[in-house]
Parts: C-alpha cells; structure tokens; sequence
C-alpha cells in the first residue's frame, strides 16, 4: 500500500496426485486438519514464469466464473514470484475469460500514460514506472506484455490508474483544452481556476509535500477545486458524451487529491478506499469491460472494518476498496490473495532488502506454509469439515506492513477476506529496474 499518506499489503486427480513436493517445513506427527485439507483441494502450480503455458491456472477459471471484477491482491509489494504468478493470472484472465481492462493501485493520470504506451506503444514505460511505487522489472515485463497482447489484438486491453493522490497537470490541461473546443466562450472563467490549482512542478513528490505540509488553510484550494468540478459538469454536452465523462472524470481526480490532504490520517484512509472503489465503479459503467484490480490485499479484501496496526503510532482502521465492490457488486467481484510464508522483498530504490519472516503461528496463512508445494492455489469455497470452517470464518491475523516486524492486519476472516488464495513458499526481491 503506498501512496504520500499511506505507505506501507478446484482440482483433478493428477494435480492431487503430483502434489508433492520439497517446501513441506519438517514437522513430526500427521499434518494439522487445516493442513490436511488444503493439501487435498489446493490445485499445486508447476510454474511462476509468466511466459508457461497456463494449464495448471484452469481451475481459476471456476473461482471467477461470471465475475466482472476481479481482485488481485499481494500480500506485500516487492515480492517477485507473487508479481510473476499474478501476471499468469491477468494472462488467463485476459487470454481467456475476456477481462479488458487492468485497474492500478496508482494514479490516474499515471494510468494514461501507460495506457497511451499499451495501446500504441508511445511513451518509455520504464521512465513512468521510475515516478510510482512499483518500480520492477516485474511491472515492466507485465506492461510489454500488455503491449504485445495488443499489438496483435483487435479487442484491446485498456490500462487505468484508480487512485489520486498525485494528480498530474496533464488532467488541468486536458479540461483546458476540452473547453476550448466545445465551450471556448466558458474558458476563461474555468482557467481561473485552472491556474489556482494547477501544480507548480512536474515533480509530484515535491508538490505533494507543499500542498499537505506547507498550506495551512486548503479550504480555498477545496472550494476552488468544486466549483471546477461543478463548472466542468455543465459544459455543452450530449447524452452518453465520453469525451465529457473523461474530462469530468478528470475534474474529480483534482478535487479528490485536494480533499484527501486536508483531512486527518485516519479520515484520509477511509476516503481513498470509497474514492478508489467509486472510480472503479465509474470505469466499469464507462468502459463496460471486465476489469482486473491488481492492488495490495488490504485494498482488494472484502474488509469492512480492516485494521492495520502499525506500533507506536496510531492503528490504521478503514473499510477496504473490496468492501465496496463486494457491496455493490455481490458475487460479481471475486477477491484472490497472494500469500507467501518467508522470504525477502525489495526494500526503498536503491536500499538492501527488506527479510519476512515465517508466518507465525497465530496467522491464517501459517497452515499454507506446511504443506508440500513451491506454489499453489485454493478455492476457499470449497466444502470443509467443522474444523476447517473454523478456521475460514475466525477473526484472521496476518502480517501487516513487512518493513516493522510488529505489523499486523486484523479485521475478517479468511472466507470473508478472499475467495481464493494463492500461495507461494518463498519469496525474493523483484528486480530493480
């Protein structure tokens, strides 16, 4: 999870058969029912190459189903294999199940650039990729691949950002240039406002700090900001118009970024998830495609009332973006967890990496971790015996924030979290770019 305030989360018989393997950590006695019944159901994965041949994701296709948006969410960013097994997934799901669109835990006006290079092949993707927090080879390799798939596609696959905590100017010149052309007589009054609010700098991370640091009273910004909204709302257009609905779309980017910094931590956790919900919703009624939200678990889960404890300072409470779409959506929204038990993970550009420990005892992925294979996945809906389901529905604890060991994530269950899991033993570092 990262943004400027919160940095930080089906079966055959021969797949049973072959799901064996040398990641079982050595334990005396029979495994644990949990345990057991995993190894039973889960369905193992040969591979994390994204470039194999996806035959051991089918069962996947029956978790989805009829789903029209589907969340996939890392346990932690930094993480190679779990970046490499869900670019396998958003390659199923794209090559065969018909998912057009990859939502982004990442700005908006980042995801038209990339967009722009995904469609046609302009722009340098790893110069954008160096201004976000998911700088790796991992990310690039999935946008080439975006590319390629493309390239020799007539359905193409589109690429958004859902967040918008870094509005680029590229949103203030788009309105300026829409007016222009459909209402040049209201431009001047929308360039007032353009002009307030239009960041000074190309570089977001310093202006991000003036705005929230630096200005005391934001109040003007914000009502500068609405009535830009407001202005942009009552352009001249007709009926189902998408040159207006993008630009309008844009108009409440900025007034999103502006309320977001006025407001106290916790208050500004709470309203990026419902505005990252909101502007998925938005993209999916616009887009009308089957959209895959690739983002950290603590977005993506089906967590109304998810607490992140972060110690000394204060927990971070919120219900997720998941919550949302699960609400609005009902089974139509399918959540996929990519759990790990230890390794490492990519620290800050440049820094050494950052260890994870084993699961703990006491977290609902430690049963994944005794069981016999490098990777795998698992269908939470399946049919369990008594103990199991106790297991699925108990209050789950996980890990929280990787880089303070202390960090939990607290606040549903297994079952009410995810729909699926997939999970892989060990972890490294991505690769830098």
């Amino acid at each position: 999870m990262r943004s400027s305030k919160l940095l930080a989360f089906t079966l055959s018989a021969a797949a049973v058969a072959g799901f064996t393997g040398t990641a079982r950590a050595a334990t005396a006695g029979p495994p644990e029912p949990v345990t057991a019944w995993i190894e039973r159901n889960a369905t193992r994965l040969t591979t994390v190459d994204p470039r194999a041949p996806l035959g051991d994701l089918a069962p996947l296709r029956r978790t989805v189903g009829g789903a029209t948006i589907v969340g996939l969410g890392e346990s932690t960013h930094g993480a190679s294999e779990q970046a490499k097994l869900k670019h396998r997934v958003v390659r199923l799901l794209v090559e065969q199940m018909g998912f057009r669109s990859i939502a982004w835990e990442d700005d908006w006006t980042l995801g038209l650039q990339l967009n722009d290079y995904i469609l046609t092949g302009k722009g340098d993707p790893e110069a954008i990729l160096r201004e976000t927090g998911w700088q790796s080879r991992e990310m690039l390799d999935l946008l080439k691949w975006l590319r390629a798939y493309n390239a020799s596609h007539h359905d193409k696959v589109r690429f958004f950002g859902v967040e918008y905590f870094a509005t680029r100017p590229v949103a203030y010149d788009a309105i300026a240039a829409y007016t222009a052309k459909v209402a040049p007589e209201r431009l001047p009054a929308i360039r007032k406002h353009l002009r307030a609010l239009r960041p000074f700098t190309s570089d977001m991370g310093r202006y991000v700090q003036w705005y929230w640091k630096e200005v005391d009273d934001k109040r003007p910004y914000i009502r500068r900001a609405r009535r830009l909204r407001s202005l942009v709302e009552r352009l001249p257009h007709r009926p189902g118009d998408r040159a207006h609905e993008v630009t309008l779309h844009h108009a409440r980017q900025i007034v999103s970024f502006h309320e977001h910094f006025s407001l106290p931590d916790n208050d500004g956790y709470n309203y990026r998830e419902v505005r990252a919900a909101e502007n998925l919703r938005w993209w999916r009624t616009f887009s009308r495609d089957k959209v895959v939200y690739w983002a950290a678990s603590p977005h993506t889960v089906n967590a109304p009332k998810l607490r992140i404890t972060l110690p000394p300072g204060p927990d971070m409470t919120f219900a997720s973006t998941g919550s949302y779409l699960r609400r609005w959506y009902g089974q139509r929204y399918r959540s996929i967890g990519f759990t790990f038990d230890h390794g490492a993970i990519s620290g800050e550009p440049g820094g050494p990496p950052l260890q994870a420990p084993p699961a703990r005892r006491h977290w609902f992925e430690y049963p994944f971790g005794r069981v016999g294979s490098d990777q795998f996945m698992l269908d939470l809906r399946t049919d369990a015996p008594s103990a199991v389901r106790r297991w699925l529905t108990a209050p789950a604890t996980t890990r929280g924030l990787v880089w303070q060991e202390s960090s939990t994530m607290t606040g549903g269950s297994p079952a009410q979290w995810f729909d699926a899991i997939v999970h892989r033993q060990t972890i490294s570092p991505q690769r830098p770019l």
